[in-house]
């Protein structure tokens, strides 16, 4: 499968006209998992066409203005895979709060109780018949970056909107898509918890 990739430094170009998109895939790349001690390097953007926008963030001022307007934009859905920690760099780097999201990981938890599996790679091997490699997850996305780890950055966004679509008929099916869009609306009070350090699930005994 060919895929178009495009890096772009500091933020998407004017002439990158995304929110015209009914939704977009989203993920990001950071230098650790700590947000209080680590940055937001990457965010990768695509359509669902086998498209790819890799922003190569300026972590000196964070000044994205385009990029802010797409993820801020209510009107463009967002699929995000674990949205939990894209949202909290996010918004602690961009200070911006990515409107309308989905969550791939949330719906695989509440869909696919069969299974105790919820990567992304593995819903990319049962539902599409791929097999993702990961063998760039923990590399350095900060400095120049290889062919080899622009096609990870990739393959994070590409199959994003397959996998939501079965998911979708899953959870409809099986009389949990109302459930799932209950859990969704919880993301953003999730991530400020996390961003005050209540990281522990505060509803346990």
């Amino acid at each position: 499968m060919s895929i178009d990739i495009k890096l772009h430094k500091n933020d998407l170009p004017d002439e990158i006209k995304l929110g015209d998109k009914k939704s977009l895939a989203v993920d990001s790349e950071f230098s650790g998992l700590n947000v209080n001690r680590d940055k937001l390097y990457l965010v990768q953007i695509s359509s669902g066409n086998n498209d790819a926008h890799i922003v190569q963030l300026n972590r000196k001022d964070y000044d994205a203005p385009n990029l802010k307007r797409i993820l801020a934009d209510k009107k463009v859905e967002k699929i995000f895979h674990y949205a939990r920690a894209d949202l909290a760099f996010i918004k602690k780097y961009l200070n911006i709060n990515v409107e309308n999201v989905n969550c791939t990981r949330t719906m695989s938890k509440l869909a696919r109780s069969y299974s105790d599996k919820h990567g992304l790679k593995d819903l990319v091997k049962e539902f599409l018949g791929v097999e993702l490699s990961k063998q760039h997850q923990s590399s350095d996305f900060g400095g120049s970056l290889s062919e080899k780890q622009l096609k990870y950055c990739a393959n994070d966004v590409i199959y994003l909107h397959k996998i939501y679509n079965s998911l979708k008929e899953i959870l409809i099916r099986e009389n949990r898509y109302e459930l799932y869009k209950n859990s969704i609306k919880f993301i953003q009070t999730r991530v400020d918890l996390d961003l005050a350090s209540f990281t522990e699930d505060i509803w346990s005994h």
